[in-house]
């Protein structure tokens, strides 16, 4: 666990896998030392090859953190740049997935080399698989209980109208109740279920400014300028910027149907190093697991940062899976912990009377 709540750790069987290509000579590292990392993940192995010329890409603010940390440029590259090696760490999520090859196809020089590591439990031959149909033909070879597979195209190999039609799988698009989101963000095609309980119990008195933590594709924060009348402005934080788009979109939406404008902000942020300033009520559904590894401390440290940014008069509501054990953080934290419902396997709690 880092200070911050995240555990930063990185993949390390996939992060050194895709790196067997360059100890076993099959591939060189281009001489001009340009290199791409889409999904760059901070490791050991990374800090020993990377060079001053590499640019990482990480949407989620932890992780991103954890790179800078350890001394790598953190970036996005510019519409038009290229580069002669784009390494991949592709997602589970195999539209997202898709949309990151059809990416580091368009970023690759002519000759240029993709290369991609997946663990083989989480989709690694399919997403070998889709990257020979953008591509055509793939390289690969395994380590680690990965698959690592790399291709090296020219401009007339790759399918071009397949990769347009890859790249807009991560535009944000219309998926439930007109509610908008993208491939690979937390419930991204349906409402979750935990949120809509937390929605349904939300006090009407509550009144005026509110923030969500860990909002998404900001479902919740939309509920409350629905539901809650007297709320006048809402922030919304979320560490997964590609969950920022979706979340303006639905909250513009929000406040057209309910015909009154809030102030509203909606920022890139890991709340768990804190909030910048005081609000009236919080509402969340903290996010508990990293991958697929249960992480309680994560919701916990929700709760801790939220209690310290509350007005004294302040209110939480959070919801959370029934299992997880966050009374005795918020017992520590408030002088009041109300449980106003628990239906489903989730349980949501009103806290108030915070504590110094």
């Amino acid at each position: 666990m880092t200070a911050a709540g995240f555990s930063a750790a990185a993949p390390d069987t996939a992060l050194a896998a895709l790196f067997v290509p360059f100890e076993s000579s099959q591939l060189q590292l281009p001489a001009d030392g340009r290199v791409l990392f889409l999904r760059a993940r901070a490791g050991v192995r990374l800090r020993e090859m990377a060079q001053p010329d590499w640019l990482c890409e990480q949407s989620f603010m932890p992780f991103a953190d954890e790179l800078d940390r350890n001394g790598l440029h953190v970036g996005e590259p510019a519409a038009d740049d290229v580069f002669p090696l784009v390494l991949v760490l592709p997602p589970r999520q195999r539209d997202e997935a898709r949309a990151l090859f059809a990416r580091a196809l368009r970023h690759a020089t002519p000759g240029g080399t993709v290369l991609a590591s997946m663990p083989n439990a989480e989709g690694a031959r399919s997403g070998e698989a889709d990257l020979a149909k953008l591509a055509g033909a793939v390289q690969h070879l395994s380590k680690h209980k990965c698959r690592v597979f790399w291709s090296t195209p020219n401009a007339a190999g790759i399918d071009q109208s397949l990769l347009a039609e890859w790249l807009a799988r991560d535009a944000p698009r219309a998926v439930v109740d007109g509610y908008v989101s993208r491939p690979g963000l937390f419930a991204w095609d349906r409402i979750d279920r935990a949120s809509a309980l937390l929605a349904a119990h939300l006090p009407g008195d509550l009144r005026g400014r509110v923030a969500d933590l860990g909002a998404g594709y900001g479902y919740l924060a939309s509920q409350v300028i629905a539901r809650c009348p007297q709320v006048d402005a809402i922030d919304l934080y979320e560490a997964e910027a590609r969950a920022l788009e979706p979340a303006r979109l639905n909250l513009a939406r929000a406040q057209r149907e309910c015909g009154r404008e809030l102030a509203v902000s909606v920022q890139w942020s890991d709340v768990t190093r804190g909030l910048p300033r005081r609000y009236d009520a919080i509402v969340s559904n903290p996010p508990f697991h990293q991958g697929r590894a249960d992480l309680p401390e994560l919701g916990q440290a929700f709760i801790v940062s939220a209690a310290d940014a509350l007005q004294p008069a302040g209110r939480l509501l959070i919801v959370a899976n029934r299992h997880l054990p966050y009374e005795a953080v918020l017992a520590s934290r408030f002088s009041d912990v109300r449980t106003l419902v628990v239906q489903e396997g989730f349980k949501v709690i009103e806290a108030t009377g915070v504590r110094g």
